[in-house]
């Protein structure tokens, strides 16, 4: 049986530092808490199992061997990082312009008629199309995969990932499918967005700004 214990270091680093990125705002959470506002909580639960997948689809194409190519060509980094704060940017953009006209529940909005299958793709669509996931994984590989480790700290390190992701994401779609947090959010709705808006736009500009 494989020891961990030389790992876990390295291991509840990057776990932590998951646990921030999935619950940090973004557009997947965005729409895991509009879709249980709107349609309760089986949509809600739906698109997050979607967005969990594209996070799973994510961490096996970085574990096997997409942050190395990438780290291999340097001016695919630059572009990346470039990418990202110009999709960061564009998300305090929007928030921003949602809080000052009072359309955050209506931009956020899923159709009423939408099954759970088609509410679970859209779930992965986002989270496969997020230059954010792909970048917090590259980072999360690093942290919590070091260079020689057995196959067994790979697939322990993947799927501590995706219990906090389920609990994080599915967690998100629970509670505010409930009636007092569904009003609460709702009568605040402008200052969240405020408040989204000022954490993009200061996420964009530090990765902007990172050194490689």
């Amino acid at each position: 049986m494989l020891d961990l214990t030389p790992y876990l270091p390295q291991l509840l680093v990057a776990w932590t530092a998951y646990i921030i990125a999935v619950a940090s705002p973004g557009p997947a959470v965005l729409a895991i808490i509009a879709t249980s506002v709107s349609q309760g909580r089986k949509a809600g639960l739906a698109l997050a199992l979607g967005v969990l997948s594209g996070s799973y689809t994510w961490a096996m194409l970085t574990a096997s061997g997409l942050s190395a190519l990438i780290r291999t060509y340097g001016q695919a980094i630059i572009v990346l990082k470039i990418a990202g704060a110009c999709y960061l940017f564009w998300l305090a953009y929007n928030a921003l312009r949602a809080a000052m006209r009072g359309e955050s529940q209506a931009a956020l909005r899923v159709p009423l008629q939408m099954s759970l299958k088609k509410l679970y793709l859209k779930g992965l669509g986002i989270h496969l199309t997020n230059p954010k996931a792909i970048f917090a994984w590259i980072m999360l590989v690093s942290l919590g995969m070091p260079d020689g480790a057995p196959v067994g700290v790979t697939a322990a390190f993947i799927g501590g990932c995706m219990l906090i992701g389920l609990v994080t994401f599915c967690g998100f779609a629970i509670v505010f499918s409930l009636s007092p947090v569904h009003r609460a959010y709702l009568k605040s709705r402008r200052v969240i967005e405020s408040l989204m808006a000022g954490f993009f736009a200061f996420a964009g500009l530090k990765l902007l700004t990172a050194r490689l």
